[in-house]
């Protein structure tokens, strides 16, 4: 749009009134997003411009960067600011060797998995390359919601990767690939035999079949009320995260 003098130059009617301070508006909030962080405040701007608005970034990002000071209560100001010292995080451990059981805290510190996607409880067995766990199907699972509306089903898929999640629980708790994560490559013999309803408790047991160097493979059996539901051979590699 030109505007000269009082004219707009234009081959169709302006669609507001007030176009123009909405235009000055969405310029602020695009000129603003650059900051990269949302920002509460009340804005006034009086003529502003492109060079106006992006200095106005500029100036907030760098009181935004400054690092953080160590406030002092009960002493007198020192005449030195210490910047605050953010204790080094100490790297996870292995699951121990003897380790029978893991809660879900000591899952998530194992699979980057979480919400909506995680599909593990609880592991409540550990023996050599075999492994049990648990997911308890609660009709609040996210994916009830569509799968099926007034029919709700686990979706095959899904036992599939909590499978897979198990076996990396087993694979990747091992000293060797601690803090690798495992990506899912293939599935065979996949078979599905009877629905996972709302309410069932799914049991997932596990044997790794092969691991070596990267890849890796395991056999997986869902089961519901000691009833298999589902069964197939999961392949998948590890890699740095």
């Amino acid at each position: 749009m030109i505007i000269r003098d009082d004219v707009v130059l234009t081959n169709e009617p302006l669609r507001y009134p007030d176009e123009f301070v909405r235009h000055k508006i969405l310029d602020i909030i695009g000129d603003l997003y650059l900051i990269g962080r949302p920002i509460q405040a009340h804005i006034i701007a009086v003529r502003p411009s492109h060079k106006i608005n992006c200095e106005l970034a500029r100036q907030l990002a760098a009181v935004a960067n400054r690092p953080k000071v160590a406030a002092q209560t009960l002493s007198p100001p020192s005449t030195e600011t210490k910047k605050i010292v953010e204790p080094e995080k100490q790297p996870p451990t292995p699951i121990p060797a003897d380790a029978s059981s893991l809660d879900i805290n000591e899952i998530m510190k194992i699979l980057p998995h979480r919400y909506p996607f995680l599909m593990v409880d609880r592991v409540i067995k550990i023996e050599g390359n075999t492994i049990q766990a648990v997911k308890s199907v609660s009709i609040n699972e996210p994916f009830f919601e569509g799968h099926f509306p007034g029919h709700p089903i686990m979706p095959g898929v899904l036992q599939l990767e909590a499978m897979a999640q198990v076996a990396g629980i087993l694979t990747l708790g091992k000293a060797e690939n601690w803090g690798k994560i495992a990506y899912f490559m293939a599935a065979d013999s996949v078979k599905w035999r009877k629905p996972v309803l709302p309410g069932d408790t799914l049991v997932i047991d596990v044997e790794i079949m092969k691991s070596r160097g990267k890849i890796g493979k395991a056999k997986g059996v869902c089961s519901v009320a000691g009833e298999t539901v589902s069964e197939a051979v999961v392949t998948f590699m590890m890699a740095s995260a």
